[in-house]
């Protein structure tokens, strides 16, 4: 219910200089009079004041104060800015429930911010985004998501399909409106030609951002003894990994995460991959195999000084993959594009190489793009029915095709959280004037 007054902490729950308690609806300004010395209230205001239980100070604060569209969810809120730690926060918390507040549910006031139409659903994405981020790229897509940048991206191609909806409509319902153009198929179809090629650019770039973005998943595999768990331990700048002389030592999957310079790796070091292995290192090396032909990429390590028919094997069967051979223990033969030695920390080849490739890729950051999963599938089900329209628009009438648009156009309404048939009809009578 938005008519209700909501209540949460907004700073983390532990000891620290200052917390803040959030207050957000109708109530907001009458309960802070009763628990404050606060009498007269000038919106977007911060003032000292005392947080009192029955006459008893609680705690020494500054309130804020934010009006009624002005805010962040579009309501009367404010904020109270009271000295850390767990117990006074609770405190006071304790008491905004007990006038009469209802404890927030988790998001609910960006939530608020979304259903009063102060923010549409890809910038609510971006604040869970900005939130959650845990690097630069991450924190600066976030900053873009929460400044419009979906929407910027969006409205361009919304807009160009309205146009074309909304003249196919008023072909269909109006056709004694003769000032508008008739909306062929022959006129429509170079419409849809350039919407699909506007919309595979726009999921291509997202998914190589999102690999930037969220890390990719690489699996680094290859014979027992190659130095794979070395190459994982220099990667991560620690021993995470057991390192032994003896074959065989890695028999499950150990996983870990590095952030170089343009790429994020989420990575899995696997169990040597050998013939001649016994029952328990053959159960790793399934798992090894399992997770390679999920990953999205394969470091294949090799043994400069020792390469031979089963590390071919291993070269053949991940050819066609995104795979990068790298040829380890280069101390003692040193060969290949990329030539390490894992086990002297000398791996500086192997990373410059991974940030060269996924440099073009990192400049996206600073473009308007699509930023999440959810969005991305949305893009991707606007692509199909678009493709769709277009198989079909040589056979069957506008009218029958255009079912197809306005499912494309659906899909971009959601990924904003828009109303699709108000906004459609809205642009109709703005564009052709139809009530006069």
């Amino acid at each position: 219910m938005l008519s209700d007054t909501i209540c949460a902490i907004s700073t983390a729950l532990k000891d620290g200089a200052i917390s803040i308690v959030r207050m957000s609806g109708d109530e907001s300004f009458s309960i802070i009079r009763e628990i404050s010395d606060v009498k007269k209230i000038v919106p977007n205001t911060i003032v000292y004041s005392h947080i009192r239980d029955e006459g008893e100070i609680i705690d020494e604060v500054l309130i804020s104060f934010f009006g009624k569209g002005k805010s962040y969810t579009l309501e009367d809120m404010v904020e109270i800015n009271c000295h850390g730690g767990v117990y006074v926060t609770r405190l006071i918390l304790n008491l905004l429930l007990k006038k009469g507040c209802r404890l927030a549910e988790p998001g609910e006031f960006t939530k608020r911010a979304y259903l009063n139409g102060r923010i549409d659903l890809s910038v609510a994405d971006s604040v869970n985004d900005l939130i959650k981020a845990q690097s630069m790229v991450q924190a600066k897509s976030a900053i873009r998501g929460v400044n419009g940048s979906v929407e910027r991206l969006l409205t361009p191609l919304m807009d160009e399909m309205k146009d074309v909806i909304s003249m196919i409509e008023v072909n269909i319902d109006y056709p004694e409106y003769e000032d508008e153009v008739v909306m062929s198929n022959d006129i429509v179809k170079p419409h849809v030609e350039e919407w699909i090629e506007k919309c595979e650019e726009m999921i291509d770039k997202a998914e190589r951002f999102r690999v930037v973005k969220d890390g990719i998943n690489t699996v680094i595999i290859g014979k027992p003894n190659v130095g794979k768990s070395s190459l994982l331990n220099a990667l991560l700048e620690k021993d995470k990994a057991i390192v032994t002389e003896i074959a065989g030592t890695t028999r499950d999957l150990v996983e870990g995460k590095v952030n170089l310079k343009n790429i994020t790796l989420n990575l899995i070091d696997t169990a040597g991959i050998r013939d001649d292995a016994e029952m328990i290192e053959k159960i790793g090396i399934e798992k090894s195999l399992q997770a390679a032909d999920e990953a999205e990429l394969i470091i294949l390590v090799l043994d400069a000084s020792n390469i031979d028919e089963e590390d071919r094997k291993l070269m053949e069967r991940f050819k066609d993959r995104n795979m990068l051979v790298v040829y380890n223990k280069s101390d003692l033969n040193r060969i290949g594009e990329i030539s390490i030695s894992a086990k002297n920390k000398e791996i500086g080849s192997l990373v410059d190489y991974l940030n060269e490739k996924y440099s073009d890729d990192i400049s996206l950051v600073d473009e308007d793009i699509l930023n999440n999963e959810r969005q991305i599938a949305l893009m991707k089900n606007c692509l199909e029915e678009l493709k769709q329209m277009y198989a079909n628009i040589d056979y069957d009438s506008t009218d029958i095709v255009v079912t197809n648009l306005d499912s494309a156009f659906h899909c971009l309404c959601q990924i904003l959280g828009k109303e699709y048939q108000e906004d459609l009809i809205d642009h109709m009578f703005r564009n052709f004037c139809l009530g006069k």
